[in-house]
């Protein structure tokens, strides 16, 4: 956020709505309860056939975090932090799709969330200076932030595709949408508008037909 100097003679201007806010969906059925079909979903197809990516920029992905619980606000991501990210990221989307359609899970899928499952830190290290005497801190704090979080994603994948939820799991039916979500009955798009979409586009299919018979 900015803030204006005291000296200011004029009321601020209202917030502007960040690109990726106003334009990305609302999350999918199921990503509130499985962090990582949120996460697997922060990669996108709008509309138009636009790509979203919530994860594009440091700053995108430590927002991303950040709202999700696994960082602090104002962590201060590199680009090197988001990069992995988003590289766990395909292969979870990898994992999540091979259960959608029947498939083997991909071997380099299973073996980058194992590794990403392992690499958690176990313990801060003991340090000493003359302003603060004996603490603990992180060998890196910055890159133990991502460290714990792509240890959390990675368990919750585990988790999301162990559990009987995976036999929910399908893939948006609103073309061009590529987001995965938890099916209820027999809903199989993942909002509001993509279902008004598929609606709209089955309409649009029966004039269609009928008019060229």
């Amino acid at each position: 956020m900015r803030f204006m100097k005291d000296s200011a003679p004029s009321a601020p201007p209202a917030p502007v709505p960040r690109a990726h806010e106003s334009a990305a969906p609302p999350p999918a059925s199921g990503a509130e309860q499985y962090p990582a079909l949120d996460f697997a979903n922060s990669a996108l197809t709008l509309p138009g056939g636009q790509s979203l990516d919530l994860l594009a920029t440091p700053a995108a992905a430590g927002e991303w975090l950040a709202g999700h619980g696994l960082a602090p606000a104002g962590a201060g991501l590199q680009e090197v932090c988001a990069s992995r990210l988003r590289a766990l990221r395909d292969q979870v989307r990898a994992l999540i799709a091979a259960r959608v359609e029947g498939r083997p899970a991909p071997a380099g899928a299973l073996a980058a969330v194992n590794d990403a499952l392992t690499r958690a830190p176990a313990a801060r290290l003991l340090r000493w200076d003359p302003e603060r005497g004996l603490h603990r801190e992180a060998s890196h704090p910055v890159t133990q932030i991502v460290e714990h979080a792509l240890a959390a994603l990675a368990a919750d994948t585990a988790d999301l595709l162990t559990s009987p939820d995976a036999d929910r799991l399908t893939a948006c039916g609103s073309s061009p949408c590529t987001r995965f979500l938890l099916r209820h009955g027999r809903r199989h798009w993942c909002s509001t508008r993509c279902g008004d979409r598929a609606r709209a586009a089955r309409s649009y299919a029966r004039r269609t037909g009928t008019a060229t018979r």
